[in-house]
């Protein structure tokens, strides 16, 4: 089997001292940076034909996410209306609490904090109802004031890079 690409990344560094070494005759620095340039192209592309499949895979993957998660929803929804109509009809002949062979059914009122509705805009409430939120600092507006002048409480970082396989 060959070499892994860090052993490659390993020789072609090694290759390089080379240059800086006068004992080394220039034709065998260039013969092995040569066949160490050819041993790490093979690499890359195997490992461009791993990322290629696995990137089908993924988008694959997203698009059943995306159908099972509308098949899900779906099923939620007429799942919660089936409840919401057996409940109506339930009240309406007021039967609220009963059993069967198969399950029991009873009808009772919600726990937990009492539902309210707010009904008025935000400033028309008392600023004791109200939580304070913390500032969030407006990233674009600062990227702006930054290419413009320096300011002691923020800089721009240098862009990442990535690798573009065609």
């Amino acid at each position: 089997m060959g070499e892994s690409l860090y052993e490659l990344s390993e020789k072609w560094a090694i290759a390089k001292d080379m240059f800086y070494d006068n004992e080394v005759d220039d034709q065998v620095i260039f013969d092995t940076l040569e066949a160490i340039e050819g041993e790490i192209e093979d690499k890359a592309d195997k490992y461009a034909i791993i990322l290629r499949t696995m990137a089908g895979d993924i988008e694959t993957i997203k698009k059943e996410e995306a159908r099972l998660y509308a098949r899900r929803a779906s099923l939620e929804r007429r799942s919660k209306a089936l409840k919401e109509r057996l409940q109506a009809n339930l009240e309406f002949v007021g039967k609220t609490k009963f059993k069967t062979a198969l399950f029991s059914f009873s009808i009772a009122k919600n726990g937990g904090k009492h539902p309210i509705e707010i009904t008025s805009a935000l400033d028309e409430i008392p600023g004791k109802y109200l939580i304070p939120q913390p500032p969030v600092p407006d990233k674009d507006a600062i990227r702006e004031l930054l290419k413009d002048k320096e300011v002691d409480w923020a800089h721009l970082l240098p862009y990442g890079k990535h690798l573009t396989i065609r």
